[in-house]
């Protein structure tokens, strides 16, 4: 790409990613054909990627606001008050393509473009968690893509010492073709001291700081992530970024040092498009303009072009614009970290990017049309033709489970349900010494802590969700169950859900189908959100995640924020020991539709799934947080996938220690197999040594509860009556059936 740069036409713009129109809209706008670095300006910034072009009209319907809201989306990443003076600051990300093309570096690249998000705002990340879906595990291709995956995320987090903490890992045949990897940070911060993205004051330098610039990931926002795959997706392996997470630490560190002083007026992650999306959308933000100098910028690659500098995603780079005559303090500091820190440019007041190379202008356009006007497309919806065949379902056709003990062992043993351990246990999940709880559980729980180390009384709750199978069958529904369940997960420590950010997966919004899908989801995500009180304070939205012509199903990833306080009191997803009354809070219905049940014994993946009553589930998930406050609740764990059988099992399972047994007695009122395995939501598998003090509260919330067993000895028991037993099987054997489903299968490649 270096040397001469080609003449701009309709085709250079085509491949550039602007469509016909837009290239016609470029030429208005300009009252000229573009340079080759302009057109390459409008192809990223106009790109789904960066522009949202397709998702705004939707997601502007989204509640952002609250009285703990301190940011919401539009910045970095959203921010909530803790009180105290501190606040959390999170987002998730997706990083699919990439991840798909080159599985190590698209991970780790993932992971630290979500760590910049979060520091740039002046928090220190404290906890990470992620999102990763594969195709089948018997696949070879897909058993390299978790091995490389996993060793991405922990090749990243680990060495830059941001612990991870949580998350999930699916497999089903739909992301056989298209892979997502979702990334989530979570950081810490005095809440007057959150820096935003903004390039003000006149006359300000703006400086580019952290690692030099390559021509790795160029397209990566463009091409990549705005476009299908196909049989020639390989072809795109140049365009995944290169990470460095030492340099990433350095950087870190720099960058709050610098924050600690006030020469700082705002500061910007150089991530999807680079050097070109940092300095737009900062001028953008403070209504102003830049004048920039390529031949400044720091390159590690020789006979470098304007569009490659401009384009180029090279990790670990910040752009920062500065008070003026602080330049040398804010290149001292950096110095230091052993990073570059090169004034490139400086603040104007026309509201034009003006950028030289060589002593020639290269790029004159104005910054509002390329970033903030940018095009806002109404694509076509359309509910998709087999939409209410997929929702068929008769239960009296489906021939019931026969040995529901077998079943159970079967459930166990599928990767969706069996043991994460193989994955997380190659993260780091203690860095930096915050986690209370880790992963494996409901969710994870970190303490927090001041920028100087004194400790606090609160500890922050966090769980990311989402159920695909449900969203392909009903979007809307599907999506009111992730945000129930994500933030239902964060209730079961005992904390108080504050917020939430997504990562809306979907497949080529050009298609009618896929944009109902998500209009649908979006609508879920809103009303379930305005429901329980937990804003959308940040997110990302990734489309195009199909690979010749065949979509992923819909799936809205939602990961939620929880407060705790104190932080010593808190509720485990285990059993934690002898003797204890096991509770259901909630209520069964006999349903079968999109369950694991359904899809892993009768191979259909068919019927509505559950409705959430999310006036139900806003009491319970205050019932919980009331329980813990009381100490009534020991732990709590809630009934998703797999149902009760796999619920009770998974409480008897406790990491690295023996299993512990559980007596259950449920009524026989439906069919068995619905009732062990049916995924009813807003329920909650809870033990205490109070039952009274726990269904008095349960009655004062409005919550069905009842006791239906006690924990301990050896065994797992699920009885219909006196010696009637549906299930009874030694926890040991449940367990290990459990911990060997991921690595037995990995075990033959």
């Amino acid at each position: 790409m270096s040397g001469e740069e080609p003449v701009v036409n309709l085709e250079v713009a085509l491949a550039n990613g602007l469509t016909e129109e837009e290239y016609e809209r470029v030429l208005e706008l300009l009252g000229r054909v573009p340079t080759f670095p302009e057109v390459g300006i409008f192809g990223v910034m106009w790109s789904e990627h960066c522009s949202y072009k397709s998702s705004r009209v939707y997601l502007k319907e989204l509640p952002t606001d609250g009285e703990q809201v301190l940011e919401g989306p539009g910045e970095n990443a959203g921010a909530v008050a803790l009180g105290d003076g501190l606040a959390a600051v999170f987002k998730i990300e997706s990083h699919n393509h990439p991840s798909f093309i080159e599985p190590v570096q698209g991970a780790a690249t993932g992971v630290g473009g979500i760590l910049r998000d979060i520091f740039t705002m002046g928090a220190r990340p404290v906890a990470s968690m992620d999102s990763i879906r594969l195709g089948p595990l018997d696949d070879p291709v897909h058993q390299r893509l978790l091995r490389g995956v996993v060793e991405g995320i922990g090749g990243y987090g680990n060495p830059v010492g941001v612990p991870t903490v949580g998350g999930e890992t699916q497999f089903h045949e739909c992301y056989r073709g298209n892979i997502l990897v979702n990334a989530f940070n979570l950081g810490v911060v005095e809440s007057d001291r959150i820096f935003r993205a903004s390039a003000a004051g006149v006359g300000n330098p703006v400086i580019y700081v952290g690692s030099k610039t390559g021509r790795d990931g160029i397209h990566g926002a463009s091409l990549l992530a705005s476009s299908e795959f196909d049989d020639e997706s390989d072809a795109k392996r140049p365009t995944v970024q290169v990470g460095d997470p030492f340099t990433e630490k350095c950087l870190i560190e720099a960058c709050l040092e610098l924050m600690r002083t006030d020469a700082i007026v705002g500061i910007q992650d150089m991530g999807a498009a680079g050097l070109t999306c940092s300095s737009f959308e900062m001028a953008d933000r403070g209504d102003t303009g830049i004048e920039m100098d390529l031949d400044r910028v720091p390159q590690r690659a020789r006979g470098m072009t304007p569009y490659e500098m401009l384009l180029s995603e090279s990790q670990e780079r910040m752009l920062i614009v500065a008070r003026a005559g602080r330049e040398q303090e804010v290149e001292a500091i950096f110095a230091r970290w052993d990073l570059d820190a090169v004034v490139v440019g400086r603040v104007t007041g026309d509201g034009r990017m003006r950028i030289r190379w060589h002593g020639k202008t290269v790029v004159d356009i104005p910054v509002a049309p390329v970033s903030g006007s940018s095009p806002v497309l109404e694509r076509p919806v359309a509910e998709p033709a087999d939409l209410r065949e997929r929702q068929k379902l008769d239960l009296a056709s489906v021939a019931p489970e026969e040995d529901l003990g077998a079943a159970l062992e079967a459930l166990l043993d599928s990767p969706n349900l069996g043991s994460k351990r193989w994955v997380y246990r190659q993260y780091d999940q203690l860095v930096q010494g915050n986690t209370v709880l880790g992963p494996g559980g409901d969710a994870a729980l970190v303490r927090v802590k001041r920028e100087d180390g004194t400790p606090t009384s609160k500890a922050l709750a966090m769980a990311v969700d989402c159920n695909p199978r449900w969203c392909w069958l009903d979007p809307y529904l599907g999506t009111v169950a992730a945000v129930a369940e994500a933030t239902r997960n964060v209730a079961c420590t005992g904390a108080r859900p504050m917020a939430l950010t997504n990562c809306l997966n979907f497949g080529n919004p050009e298609k009618p189908e896929i944009m109902w899908e998500f209009a649908q989801a979006t609508r879920g995500l809103s009303d379930a959100s305005r429901a329980l009180a937990t804003p959308v304070v940040s997110g990302n939205v990734s489309f195009y995640n199909e690979t010749s012509g065949r979509a992923i199903y819909p799936t809205p990833v939602i990961a939620a924020v929880g407060l705790l306080e104190p932080w010593e009191r808190f509720a485990v997803s285990h059993f934690p020991e002898s003797g204890l009354a096991v509770v259901l809070l909630g209520e069964t219905r006999e349903e079968l539709g999109g369950s694991h049940w359904l899809a892993e014994r009768r191979g259909l993946e068919a019927g509505l799934p559950p409705a959430v009553d999310l006036d139900r589930e806003r009491r319970l998930q205050g019932l919980l947080a009331v329980g813990v406050e009381r100490g009534l609740l020991r732990s709590a764990h809630d009934v998703s996938d797999g149902g009760i059988a796999v619920a009770l099992a998974e409480c008897s399972f406790a990491e690295g220690e023996p299993g512990l047994g559980v007596r259950v007695e449920l009524d026989e009122t439906m069919r068995p197999d619905a009732l062990l395995f049916g995924e009813t939501p807003s329920r909650v598998v809870a033990t205490t040594s109070d039952p009274d003090g726990l269904l008095a509260a349960a009655a004062e919330a409005g919550v069905p509860a009842r006791t239906v067993g006690e924990t301990g000895g050896d065994r797992l028991i699920i009885a219909s009556g006196p010696g009637r037993s549906w299930i009874d099987v030694e926890v040991s054997r449940l367990q290990a059936i459990w911990e060997r489903a991921i690595p037995r299968r990995l075990e033959t490649s």
